[in-house]
């Protein structure tokens, strides 16, 4: 993929001060070809990217502008910088990435070692609001997993996650219950998918019928209910999960920037 950045935005980058609202800054125009590389599968997961100088020949830009782009990469965990060998793709079989998305950690501070139960796995016809938060047309299918995690023995999280079915063909108990890593690095690695940015959504509930077993807390103990819809390459929706987590030995930690 060789394509050049726009003429005008690639004077830019050789002084020229054009400050229209209509041009980006010619490293996002250089972000923008990378990321657009890394959605077409120019470079996997786990693999190396070109270096610096080779880019930059690439794209008929200067070291400098690549370098920016790639910073940005980084710093959105698409691109891993690794001292004296190079940039490569970022995994979810990276420890670093694995647990970004899960911020619960216990009182000490420390983060839980989790084992997790699967409940079902199973297609279905995505409910309406299921398929409006996944941009599926009326009647799709989709996949609902349900799981709990739970550190020594004790339910932390009772997870529902809805995944769009075309994209997930194939994927049942037995997959999920196999797997070892985390399941971002299941659909990346074996669905070709890979979960890039997430919105969530957070309230306080109370424990009802379903959750209070499979908690084990009473009913109406307050909980907190996490709803995260995960993104891949385009902000296309690929992932729309609804958490119940229990707060009493544990707390939901969030980095503000």
């Amino acid at each position: 993929m060789a394509i050049a950045p726009s003429s005008s935005a690639a004077s830019a980058d050789s002084g020229s001060a054009d400050v229209s609202p209509a041009f980006s800054p010619l490293y996002q125009q250089i972000k923008t070809l990378i990321t657009r590389g890394l959605q077409e599968g120019d470079w996997k997961p786990g693999e190396a990217i070109p270096s610096e100088m080779e880019l930059a020949q690439r794209y008929r830009v200067s070291q400098g502008t690549v370098r920016k782009a790639i910073d940005e990469l980084a710093a959105d965990n698409l691109l891993v910088r690794r001292q004296g060998k190079g940039t490569f793709v970022a995994t979810h079989a990276e420890e670093k990435i694995q647990f970004r998305f899960l911020r619960l950690k216990a009182d000490d501070g420390s983060d839980p070692r989790m084992d997790r139960s699967i409940l079902e796995c199973r297609r279905v016809r995505a409910p309406a609001d299921v398929a409006r938060a996944l941009e599926l047309r009326s009647g799709d299918a989709a996949v609902q997993i349900r799981r709990t995690l739970a550190t020594e023995g004790q339910p932390l999280v009772l997870d529902e996650i809805w995944l769009p079915g075309h994209l997930f063909r194939g994927l049942s108990v037995e997959r999920l219950s196999e797997w070892r890593g985390p399941f971002y690095g299941l659909f990346e690695t074996e669905f070709g998918v890979r979960m890039i940015r997430a919105e969530e959504k957070i309230r306080a509930v109370a424990a009802d019928e379903v959750s209070s077993p499979l908690l084990q807390v009473p009913l109406g103990t307050p909980l907190l209910s996490v709803e995260r819809l995960s993104m891949t390459y385009g902000e296309k929706p690929v992932e729309l999960r609804r958490g119940l987590y229990r707060t009493d030995s544990h707390f939901y930690r969030n980095e503000l920037s």
